[in-house]
């Protein structure tokens, strides 16, 4: 996996001791609701496309390039879908130690822009569309976590409320 350079230099100096980071991930859907999913190269599982961002970027451009550079799909974001911390502390391979808190992002096809998904780096083995109703499989744990989200606000926006999901006092609203 692509680790940023920023995370490369934190790691220089404080090990593998816990580490708090900034993520998004995108659902990426076409008009005929399929959505977009990669197989990743480190667990083998089909997940939503999902990054870190970088010091100063905006969690929208984030997944934006996040999308570009591992399907070389070009997608606008449409919808704020969630802010979620994850409680669990991820330990890595290498022992390094990571908890995140995640910005879930709704995003289109970008108008001119390319739609045909390819392998864009090393972070996937396979990239394609998928109907809701039938996802391959195996999916990552994170992407049935955020897939659940995800129903869930565009079933609220179906209805008229389109405000984006979190947990306050223990409570998702």
């Amino acid at each position: 996996m692509a680790t940023p350079q920023f995370v490369l230099d934190l790691r220089a100096k404080i090990g593998h001791d816990l580490l708090w980071m900034m993520g998004v991930t995108g659902m990426v859907r076409r008009d005929d609701g399929r959505i977009l999913l990669g197989r990743r190269s480190d667990t083998g599982e089909w997940a939503m496309v999902y990054g870190i961002n970088e010091p100063g970027e905006q969690p929208a451009d984030t997944v934006v390039r996040e999308v570009k550079e591992e399907t070389g799909v070009d997608v606008v974001v449409t919808d704020l879908v969630a802010v979620t911390s994850s409680p669990k502390v991820l330990t890595y391979a290498n022992g390094d130690r990571a908890q995140y808190m995640d910005h879930s992002f709704l995003c289109a096809l970008k108008p001119g822009g390319n739609a045909e998904p390819f392998v864009g780096d090393d972070e996937s083995l396979a990239v394609g569309w998928f109907d809701l109703d039938d996802l391959p499989s195996p999916l990552a744990a994170s992407t049935v976590e955020r897939l659940a989200l995800f129903r869930r606000y565009l079933a609220n926006k179906a209805a008229g409320d389109a405000h984006a999901l979190f947990v306050a006092d223990g409570e998702q609203h």
